[in-house]
Order: structure tokens, then sequence, then C-alpha cells
């Protein structure tokens, strides 16, 4: 019998590592996406002539993507050119409280004890090595491991013996209250509470195991030439060399169940593609609610309104930036951080003072070529002086299906975003045409049945974690991949979760298989 096929459907970094893995085990494997390109919530938009990446522009985790590549013969080096930043992120209050974390934790501790005092470096020296210890204590277990559904699952799997260490991961503490036992000063409070943010949560609510961020970011921070966007082209054309077809522009209608199990997809045109396996990379609110057919309603939880993730607005920008040092990863800080996600999450509206992230796409890292050097998209790197490209974010509610857009509330959002950095000495000049603007209505529509949520559910709560869908669905023959499932969102967590979908499908395949289960990985199967 020919090889087993599997139709992955959505091109983001869960569907293209679950493509390539399944491929690497022998699967026949399609892919169809929606888009013209691949990347799903990586992507760019074109500004004023010239390509900003609107998506993720953090890399971290290499070690994620070395692994899924190594097990197609090719490695990150072989296929990107990354650069490692020496400067992790510039941070900012006011036009003089300014703050670097670097690379080196030597000179984070340094940095912050010239910016706090000597007191605030040795907490923070402490709050890294908890950070770590977290960390270590799941990354294998949880990270690595299929979904845990329940706290005493994963406290098996880290083991009794070492029952010290999972209690120590912290999770019936809220993140804040964590922070304030590491630090008085209620800036640095502020600047490693943010965290909660890179998965859609208020530090007020979310466990104060996300301190595993800072030790995540201390591992290394890249800039990949050409932008997020080279990743995504970069993932395409490995599992291309593994045989994986593609097909862009192909809305998926519904996700074909028969006998009881998943049996292919229609596209939006009526054409059916049969397969034995389907991977979803898309958003587990888009499955619960029915939008890939009513076979799915259920197959997944749903997630209620106010579980949501936060979304976002930004402003993609060609613009001078004048009377502020930007680095490549920037952050102005509100006043009040509470105040901030109170209106966030129980009023239900954009920030009067938001917290506002900078990404300055033209400006280099700290180590390669100042000048002249150009992505591998052809973007060259201009020296700042000049027109840059920014990407600037705001967090906003996840209400894109229910609000409609508010032109004056969004003129308001910009007006505080513009004053709280011209607060820290930061003026932007731009051109009418050098601006794109999306809301949490226009990334419900490119991510339906989300709301404009960019996380799936918001990790509140000790529960949050186990609550987040798992590979396998109730559906045989239907797997899951993608930012809002288990282990997490963010692009390398996006990845493992394609890994983990791929995985489960090759175990279910050799335990129904008639013959005992052999040693070669990726070998064929008889049913």
């Amino acid at each position: 019998m020919g090889a087993e096929s599997v139709i992955v459907v959505g091109a983001g970094a869960g569907g293209l590592a679950a493509a390539i893995a399944l491929a690497v085990a022998g699967f026949d494997v399609t892919v169809v996406e929606a888009a013209e390109s691949p990347g799903g919530k990586i992507r760019s938009l074109p500004v004023a002539g010239r390509l900003i990446d609107a998506g993720p522009t953090v890399f971290t985790m290499r070690w994620v993507f070395e692994e899924l590549l190594a097990t197609a013969g090719t490695s990150l080096d072989r296929e990107l050119t990354l650069r490692p930043l020496d400067i992790l992120a510039r941070h900012a209050w006011s036009e003089h409280e300014r703050l670097d974390l670097f690379a080196d934790l030597a000179r984070s501790t340094e940095a912050i004890g010239d910016f706090a005092g000597a007191a605030e470096a040795r907490r923070f020296r402490d709050f890294a090595a908890r950070a770590a210890r977290i960390y270590a204590t799941l990354e294998e277990p949880f990270l690595r491991g299929p979904r845990c559904r329940t706290p005493l699952e994963l406290i098996l799997r880290i083991g009794l013996r070492r029952i010290g260490e999972a209690l120590a991961i912290s999770p019936f503490a809220t993140l804040w209250g964590a922070l304030g036992e590491h630090f008085h000063d209620a800036r640095l409070r502020q600047l490693f509470g943010r965290y909660a943010t890179y998965c859609g949560s208020s530090p007020f609510l979310a466990p104060a195991t996300l301190m595993l961020i800072a030790h995540v970011e201390q591992q290394g921070v890249w800039v990949i030439d050409g932008g997020m966007r080279a990743l995504a082209a970069a993932l395409v054309r490995v599992a291309e060399r593994q045989g994986v077809r593609f097909r862009w522009s192909t809305p998926v209608r519904q996700v074909v169940v028969a006998g009881g199990r998943a049996a292919g997809v229609v596209l939006a045109t009526g054409e059916r593609l049969d397969a034995d396996l389907v991977v979803l990379n898309a958003d587990v609110a888009a499955v619960a609610d029915g939008s890939l057919g009513p076979a799915l309603r259920g197959a997944a939880p749903r997630i209620a309104p106010a579980a949501r993730s936060l979304s976002a607005t930004t402003w993609a920008v060609v613009a001078e930036a004048e009377g502020f040092p930007l680095h490549h990863h920037t952050v102005f800080f509100s006043a009040d951080y509470r105040a901030e996600f109170d209106e966030l999450l129980r009023e239900r509206r954009l920030p009067t003072d938001p917290t506002v992230y900078v990404c300055a796409q033209d400006r280099g890292p700290d180590r390669g070529p100042a000048r002249g050097w150009a992505d591998a998209g052809g973007e060259p790197r201009r020296a700042p002086g000049g027109p840059e490209r920014l990407l600037c974010l705001v967090n906003a509610p996840a209400d894109g299906d229910t609000a409609p857009p508010d032109p004056d509330a969004l003129a308001a959002c910009w007006g505080a975003a513009t004053d709280r950095l011209e607060r820290c000495g930061l003026t932007l000049r731009a051109p009418p045409e050098g601006c794109v603007v999306t809301t949490p209505g226009d990334f419900h529509r490119l991510f339906p049945g989300t709301g404009g949520a960019l996380y799936g559910r918001a990790s509140h709560g000790w529960t949050a974690s186990f609550r987040r869908p798992g590979s396998r669905t109730r559906v045989p023959g239907l797997y899951l991949a993608g930012g809002s499932t288990h282990p997490g969102p963010g692009v390398p967590m996006a990845a493992l979760s394609g890994r983990l979908a791929a995985a489960a499908a090759i175990a279910d395949r050799a335990s129904t298989s008639r013959w005992r289960r052999g040693a070669i990985f990726g070998g064929t199967s008889t049913r």
C-alpha cells in the first residue's frame, strides 16, 4: 500500500512543523492555506513600498527549529541567517528612565544595579535563578510532552522525588505577586510583568510560572535576515524537499467526517480532498464553533469570550524616528499598569495610557554589520536617520467580533500612544501613506472565530494551562496544532504543537497497525 495521506489545514508555524515531521515519517502530506503565502500570524504588510513584519517579531528557543530541521537533514544555519542580539530589549518609562536587558546576565545585573540600586541587582539574580529552575522543571515534561489534563498528571511526569521542584513552579501564585517577592522597584515589577502579555494575559491574573519566559529570553534572542517571514519561507522549502505539496489561496469550507473519523476536507470551491488524517493548524475557537463544519462542533473545547487572550492594535509605519535611541525591540511603559489592564479586561476598551511596543526593523543587531546589509527578501536595512520601518503595538480587548471599529477611539489610542512615546523622548514623523493599522476586528477577519484574540485562551489562573486542548480531538484522525493548543502561544511553541500533533498521528498509526510496532522511525505500515 502507499503512504497514508495527510491534509494539513493552515501553513502557520504549527502546520509547517507538522507537515515536515509527518513527511519525514513517511506520510503523503498536502498543506492547504487560505492565504497566498505561508506564516499564519507570521505576516508582513506593504507600507510605502516596503515590507514590515506585522506579526511575531521575536525569535527565541531556536532549539525547537534546530531539532525539527535536523530530522529533515538540514539546519537553521543552512536555511537562514540569524543574528543574535546583545541587547534583548530596551525599556523606557520617561525621558530619563531607561534600562537595557542584555544577553549577558552579568551585564543585565550591572545595568539593573545602575538603574535601581545594588539591592535590586541582587534580587534580579535571585529572580533569574528562579526563572531558570522553573524552565528546567517544565521543559521536558510540559513543553516537549503531550498535554497534561491535571496538575497531578504534571507532577507525576516531573516525578514524585522532585515534588519540591514541581511545587516551585508556583502555579497558584500570580506573576504580579511573585514579582513583588523579588523586586521593590515598581518599574522592574512592571518590566518583568510584561511577560504575561507574551501569551495575551494580564500579569495580575497569570500564574507565576510565566517567569520562565525570562529564562527563555536569556537563552538568546535573534533577528532573522529577511524578517520572520523568511522563517516561514524556509520551512516551506524544507517541507517541499521532503515531498510536501502546498496549495495556496485555498480556503477550506469544512472538514469531512466519514465513518466516525476525519476523512478529508471540502474546499471553498466545493472540491473535496480525501485523506486518511487531517491536521488543523487553526485557532481552536474556529473548530469549537463549527466554522470548519458542523461535524467538528464540540471536537475541541469552546473558549468563552471572557476567557479569550488579548488582541492588539498595531500601526505598521514608515517614519522618521527622532530623539530616542530606538533598539530593535523597545518597550515604552505606561504610568499605571493596573489601570491599563483594568481598562483592557474589565472596561473592554483601549487603554487611555497604553504601554507601547516598537519593533524598529531597520535597527540591526549588535553583532554583524551596522549598515548596508540587506535581508533575505532584498529589503535593505537602512541606517537610522531617514524613514525606517516600525511596528507599533498596544494591547486591546479581543472583541473584534462584537465591537465595531470606533474611529474616534482608535484615533485617541494612537494619540495616547504617541504621547507616551514623546514623554520618553521619541517623536515619529510619518507621511499619511506611511501607516497601515490593524485592529481586533481585522485580526478576527484574518483568524475567524477568535474575536481577534491572538493567543487562544488567556493564561489566567492555575488551571489555564490544563484547559488548552492537546493534539488529539474527539474525532479520530483529526489533530490540532497552533498557538491556541498545548503547549501555548508564540512561534516556537506553535512549532512544538505541530511536532506533538505529528507524534500523536505517528503513534496512532503504530497502535492501529496489524503489524507489531517496528523500530524504524518513519517506516510505512499496513492497515
